[in-house]
């Protein structure tokens, strides 16, 4: 989740239709609009209205869908392009028995107050399980205003989640993956530019007046996402963080300037038939793309889009495999039309055989 320091035309197509109800939470009386404001039908729906949810990092333990999302909620700060307005300060887990099921809001998971380093914006989590114990991973700004990620364990999927005390040591910007390879080893992704802090990281320790944006260099490699190996306690790096080379058919790194296919946030793994996905958002072109790779560690290769424009700024995602089927987790912002509360929705995901994945349309003409 993020910023929206740039807004196209469909932010404008948004404008039109903000909903009259400021609450930060849904009317269930009021169920979401048929179409979308251009007038197209929406592919999917939103699988809870109880609450704003957003960021979904789904995963499947023991035969049941567990989903980590963002809960939004409309706090007092104005929009601005650093994401000040996105004031999450808690998780709840939403959980599914089977994919047309219904879906079911936890209580509260983690709450800001409960953890000794962070002071605000709770982002975008995931979560990951071992040995009898969940890992909730999140992001946070601390006291100084600097985004470091922490971890917090439960012995239930849904918590609650006790953090432990100290964010993880190198850790640092936003969006958190764990992605779990078949050997047993675990890698969090990382990162994201402008509100997230990355590229304030370009000689490895924080800058604060960093650059505000790898766009200031169109033509040099574009920013990219971190990985690093966790430790066996899952609660540490083994290693110093690395960034991910993303590359073009050609072996050419993906520059700055190419908006529609450099990375912005949101960076996500998942693995088919040997083969390593990356996926991320572009930011302010509204793409979820992907690239693939031999090595969780890279090269990526660019190889296309996966989701097209969502209604709303931001565009966030995860994939999994459930009930035989791989899936889209994603959001919009069809239950309110403003940028800071959004729904959380799902779609099926096809592989085709040459191993690219088949682009779905959030939205129907």
């Amino acid at each position: 989740m993020q910023t929206i320091w740039r807004v196209p035309a469909l932010a404008l197509l948004l404008a039109s239709a903000a909903c009259s109800n400021q609450s930060a939470r849904p009317s269930n009386a009021a169920d979401a609009q048929a179409r979308a404001p251009d007038g197209r039908r929406y592919l999917s729906q939103p699988l809870v209205r109880e609450i704003y949810t957003a960021d979904p990092s789904a995963h499947v333990f023991d035969g049941k869908l567990y989903i980590y999302a963002s809960h939004d909620i409309d706090g007092p700060t104005p929009e601005d392009d650093l994401g000040s307005h996105f004031e999450m300060r808690d998780y709840r887990v939403i959980s599914m028995d089977r994919p047309n099921g219904p879906a079911t809001v936890h209580p509260v998971a983690l709450d800001v107050d409960q953890v000794p380093w962070a002071d605000r914006q709770m982002w975008a989590p995931d979560a990951a399980y071992k040995d009898g114990t969940y890992y909730l991973y999140f992001p946070a700004k601390d006291r100084d205003g600097v985004f470091r990620i922490g971890v917090a364990t439960s012995r239930s999927p849904v918590g609650p989640f006790a953090p432990n005390p100290e964010p993880i040591r190198g850790s640092y910007s936003i969006d958190p993956a764990v992605f779990a390879d078949d050997d047993g080893e675990h890698y969090m992704l990382f990162g994201g530019i402008w509100g997230g802090q990355l590229q304030r990281y370009a000689n490895g320790r924080y800058d604060p007046n960093g650059s505000k944006t790898d766009l200031e260099a169109p033509d040099r490699p574009a920013i990219a996402p971190r990985i690093a190996r966790l430790d066996a306690g899952m609660t540490e790096f083994a290693e110093a963080p690395r960034e991910i080379e993303i590359v073009d058919a050609n072996g050419r790194p993906i520059l700055g300037g190419d908006t529609d296919r450099r990375f912005f946030e949101a960076a996500w793994m998942h693995k088919v038939n040997g083969t390593y996905y990356l996926s991320y958002s572009t930011g302010d072109t509204h793409f979820i793309v992907y690239a693939t790779a031999a090595s969780p560690y890279g090269p990526f290769t660019y190889r296309g889009r996966i989701l097209e424009p969502v209604t709303g700024w931001t565009s966030h995602h995860s994939i999994t495999k459930w009930d035989g089927k791989w899936w889209l987790f994603y959001h919009d912002v069809q239950l309110s039309g403003q940028t800071r509360l959004r729904n959380v929705k799902k779609t099926e995901l096809t592989h085709e055989a040459d191993g690219s994945i088949r682009a779905i349309r959030p939205l129907l003409d």
